[in-house]
């Protein structure tokens, strides 16, 4: 288990005055982890998905996918960047070999929501004033509730298809996905 990186500056500091500096060289800095950012023309593929399966899971795959937000203030003027990305390393597929088809349209609609939510997320930053002397209240509050929303639509997703075994419903959502991304079109990352 990992500790939140937040903390790890505030154990350093609490270390016993005894303990003798290291001489042994800083490990090397940890590459940047890889993501691919969502593209109509760039749908997954099995060899996208690089994590270690979780042996125990019942699922045959599992797609990391987040809303990177950036913003920023300039001459008091907000601005951000949404982007939809796919986590590779986080992301596993239990046997890629016999992996089928569906199951990657599947995993697929995943990263769509992720990419209809993050429109949604552009579109109501492009139409909202946001105060740069006073944003983390208001930015935190509109953005949590987004992710909310994002997070509560995956799991109806999954829960609705079955994991896409329920090919009726898969369908349904992929036919909904499609159409909701096409009427935000212009909001669509560039």
């Amino acid at each position: 288990m990992a500790l939140p990186s937040l903390l790890l500056p505030l154990l350093l500091l609490f270390q016993p005055a005894a303990v003798p500096p290291q001489t042994t060289p800083a490990p090397a800095a940890k590459p940047a982890k890889e993501i691919l950012g969502w593209s109509a023309s760039r749908p997954l593929t099995w060899a996208d998905f690089k994590a270690r399966p979780m042996g125990t899971d019942r699922l045959k795959a599992l797609t990391s996918a987040n809303i990177d937000v950036q913003v920023a203030c300039k001459d008091f003027v907000f601005s951000s960047t949404v982007t939809a990305v796919f986590l590779p390393q986080e992301s596993w597929v239990q046997d890629a070999g016999k992996a089928s088809a569906n199951l990657l349209r599947h995993e697929q609609l995943h990263f769509d929501i992720t990419e209809l939510h993050a429109r949604l997320l552009r579109q109501k930053l492009s139409t909202v004033k946001l105060d740069c002397q006073h944003l983390n209240p208001a930015f935190n509050t509109l953005t949590k509730n987004y992710f909310t929303a994002w997070q509560r639509e995956e799991a109806r997703y999954d829960a609705e298809s079955n994991h896409g075994l329920n090919q009726e419903k898969q369908l349904f959502w992929e036919t909904q996905v499609k159409q909701r991304l096409a009427l935000l079109e212009s909001f669509a990352s560039r």
